[in-house]
């Protein structure tokens, strides 16, 4: 580790451009990245939400569509205002009526579907038009069409970056030794974030959620890294110079930055077994922020304080942080009340969590902030009523079947009504799929009988029934739409003549129908439109989707059947919830326990620390539940990975530091210099934490993302109370555990033997003349039997080292003698006799 830090440290020059070169491509490359706005693009291939998806999109046009009410007008101006909109050629159908469904105390809603499809920057700009004809009134629209949602949250995260940033700032001026190390430690923060933004476009595409709250994330997970690194380097610099101390730093600073960040990518690792696709995305795209983060306090942040070195030592001051003993002395006094209610709490917490309210939509989230669209819904709900539909897709060819089965549904309570090309109104009390002879056709369209036999006849002949004409034209039957859509392309191709009334009226029915045949009927595959009246989720909805597939499966294979729509959404998100919730929480644990038996060496330790994190994810979804506030599922999954892996860092930082200092100090000494020693790194990370949930919380309208604010920030403020309040009481309290679970292996300890003059660098255990614990960098003269770790012990020779003058002047550091002279740190070279260091 000091030949690496050596390296990283004298050619930093290297690593600046490396990193210019890096930050300059991912600037440019973070527009290359591609979000998706879906939540159920997420979701398993096998889900029927993702089915029906795909299928619609393969067999169905869906045209562009919006709901506008205008308030504060007359019925007549309501009526006026109709009129003119569905005149406009942009406009294909428009639903308004002097029903309370569409004017009610005085506001219009129109339904108003486009000539395009919803895809079509055509169906977008003519809804700009219609909103910009109807500037002039109070307008609220809500539409699927566009990306006005993903738009404004964009918007919101770049002022909770913002926001952010401010945060961390004020954070690290309070927290800090020296004004220097600021913006080393921003520097580096914002090389790390730069990168992992600008690299997420090798993950082809990314989640919105991904894509709004990473750098956020990425900064409260990956600060302690910095932190930990500068505090080393400062704790160095106090008997070594900028160069020498850096490198020592650096050296040590690594295998523990990057085992304190195993627990994070634990936790994040156990999103990626979720069935719900989002988990795997958030986690790629964490671990990834994590590790680029990491390279660049390994690699950056070496030659940034070799740079601010001079300037930080200029600029220190007295610390902002106070010492908390009174914590440790309450701690210390409390250990056999506390430790007990602990265990009672957290179970208490467990059970009460089990029943948190969990929705799968947005239909039942209050966010603090609401955007346009949101507002425009609530308005929209609180006129004329909620509307909940879905689409039920089954296989074309029969529109007998689809009639009745249309009928059967309509007649159950839960149904308002139904849609589809066989109970579509046409003409004459004739609906568009009923079947007429060619006399019936002849009466309904005034044309002459022999003529419409004639038109029969052309199309039997392209009809695979044409056999049916054997028993004569009389009895032979033709879906009104198919026949009024094959007279349309005689007359188009020359073969029929009408006059230019019944051409116009034809010309204007058959767009109407395909437009119609587009949306309901494809090749396969036939769609009908049920509107419920149930809300939109919950376990009634739910049910009654299944009823919906029993129903079907009376008239079709229940294999073909599909029911597709947010209420299908949401039931498949609850599916996969309650199979990843179990998944999750398993894996981030067990992941956090590896980690942590590795590091402690005892089976006793890792359980210890991970019940009270895990004790801090329960009561933090206990809140929910105790509030009867519903939370966005999605929130708990991410939060309590997030939490296990992130937050088991600070009981690492006091577990540790406890454990060291017990073999120095009693109990009540142990645990006060721990908590002073330990506070600065836990307030500093934590506030970062706790401040940047908060912002995400209060300043995003989106329920998925506000709800991993607000949770985050609750769950990191339990997780410090529990670490400096219930931690250290168990520590003490189950000491005789820690030690009797202990697995550490004795092995043969080869000690390092020097006699006469020896030069000893790194940390030392054994006796130089006298017992000696500690680093140690200096030339003995004598016997020296010692183990030493981080370093080595080199017997030196004959005409060899410093003169008898003595060292050199006081303050100047092997970094100071030319690089040909330095000698490796961590070593021991032979000196001559009398010529050796006093």
């Amino acid at each position: 580790m000091i030949k690496v830090a050596t390296f990283i440290v004298d050619r930093r020059n290297l690593f600046f451009l490396l990193f210019a070169i890096a930050i300059v491509f991912s600037v440019i490359a973070a527009n290359w990245v591609k979000v998706e706005d879906q939540l159920s693009a997420y979701l398993p291939a096998s889900f029927e939400t993702r089915v029906g998806i795909d299928r619609m999109a393969e067999q169905f046009v869906t045209y562009g569509s919006a709901e506008v009410m205008v308030t504060n007008i007359t019925y007549d101006t309501a009526k006026q205002i109709a009129d003119e909109i569905e005149a406009r050629d942009d406009v294909y159908m428009l639903t308004f009526d002097d029903t309370s469904s569409h004017y009610n105390n005085f506001s219009a809603l129109y339904s108003i579907t486009f000539r395009y499809p919803e895809d079509d920057e055509r169906a977008l700009e003519a809804l700009e038009s219609v909103k910009e004809s109807l500037s002039d009134y109070d307008l609220y629209v809500s539409t699927s069409m566009g990306n006005a949602t993903a738009e404004t949250i964009e918007k919101e995260m770049q002022v909770v970056s913002v926001l952010v940033a401010i945060v961390v700032v004020s954070v690290l001026i309070f927290t800090s030794s020296t004004y220097a190390e600021v913006p080393v430690l921003l520097l580096t923060f914002g090389a790390g974030a730069l990168l992992a933004s600008g690299t997420n476009f090798l993950l082809g595409t990314i989640s919105f959620v991904s894509d709004s709250v990473t750098i956020v994330l990425q900064l409260a997970l990956s600060v302690d890294y910095a932190i930990i690194f500068c505090n080393r380097y400062k704790e160095e610099h106090e008997h070594l110079g900028i160069r020498e101390a850096d490198i020592v730093a650096l050296s040590k600073s690594i295998p523990e930055i990057f085992s304190s960040s195993l627990t994070t990518i634990g936790g994040l690792i156990a999103m990626m077994f979720m069935q719900f696709g989002i988990g795997r995305d958030m986690a790629i795209c964490l671990i990834k922020a994590i590790f680029l983060s990491l390279m660049a306090v390994f690699l950056l942040m070496p030659g940034l304080l070799m740079l601010f070195g001079p300037l930080m030592d200029r600029t220190k001051h007295k610390s902002f942080v106070p010492k908390i003993s009174f914590v440790g002395k309450f701690d210390y006094h409390t250990r056999f009340f506390i430790a007990p209610l602990f265990v009672v709490i957290a179970v208490g917490a467990m059970l009460i969590q089990n029943h948190c309210p969990f929705v799968y939509g947005y239909s039942m989230i209050e966010t603090p902030v609401k955007n346009e669209v949101q507002i425009a819904d609530e308005m929209i709900t609180e006129s004329f009523g909620d509307s909940n539909f879905v689409a039920l897709v089954v296989p074309a060819g029969d529109y007998e079947k689809e009639r009745k089965l249309m009928a059967r549904l309509e007649s159950l309570p839960e149904v308002d009504h139904t849609q589809g090309l066989a109970n579509t109104e046409a003409m004459g009390g004739y609906n568009l799929t009923d079947a007429l002879t060619a006399r019936e056709f002849s009466e309904l369209m005034n044309v002459e009988y022999d003529t419409c036999q004639l038109l029969y006849l052309a199309y039997a002949v392209n009809d695979e029934n044409y056999a049916k004409l054997l028993n004569g034209t009389a009895g032979y039957k033709v879906p009104l739409i198919d026949i009024l859509m094959f007279l349309y392309r005689e007359v188009e191709e020359g073969y029929v003549t009408l006059d230019d009334d019944l051409y116009e009226t034809l010309s204007d029915a058959n767009e109407k129908m395909q437009m119609a045949k587009d949306q309901l009927q494809g090749p396969d595959y036939s769609r009908m439109l049920v509107y419920l009246n149930l809300p939109e989720e919950g376990d009634e909805t739910f049910a009654f989707l299944d009823r919906m597939h029993d129903i079907a499966g009376e008239f079709y294979d229940e294999s073909q059947v599909l029911v597709a729509g947010e209420s299908t959404s949401e039931y498949d998100l609850k599916k996969t919830f309650d199979r990843d919730n179990i998944v999750v929480s398993v894996v981030s644990i067990l992941a956090v326990l590896v980690v942590l038996l590795f590091t402690f060496l005892s089976a006793g330790m890792p359980v210890l620390l991970i019940l009270v994190i895990q004790g801090a994810i329960w009561v933090n979804f206990a809140f929910p539940a105790l509030q009867h506030r519903n939370l966005f599922f999605m929130g708990y999954l991410i939060v309590s990975s997030i939490q296990m892996g992130a937050n088991i860092d600070y009981a690492i930082v006091i577990s540790g530091r406890y454990t060291e200092m017990r073999q120095i100090m009693d109990k009540k000494e142990a645990i006060v210099e721990t908590l002073n020693f330990a506070f600065p790194t836990i307030i500093t990370s934590g506030s970062m934490m706790v401040l940047a949930g908060a912002a995400i919380g209060r300043l995003t309208s989106d329920g998925t993302i506000c709800g991993i604010g607000q949770c985050l920030s609750r769950g990191t403020i339990i997780s410090i109370v529990l670490v400096m309040f219930v931690l250290p009481q168990i520590l003490m309290v189950g000491e005789r555990v820690i030690e009797k679970t202990s697995f550490k292996v004795s092995v043969p300890i080869k000690l390092d033997r020097g006699f006469g003059t020896v030069r000893v660098d790194g940390f030392v255990r054994g006796q130089v003349n006298g017992t000696v614990i500690g680093e140690m960098h200096a030339i003995v003269r004598g016997d020296v039997s010692a183990v030493v770790s981080m370093g080595q012990m080199v017997q030196l020779t004959e005409g060899d080292g410093p003169g008898e003058d003595g060292p050199a002047e006081s303050g100047q550091s092997e970094a100071g003698r030319p690089e040909s002279e330095q000698s490796e740190a961590g070593t021991v070279e032979e000196i001559p006799a009398g010529k050796e260091e006093a």
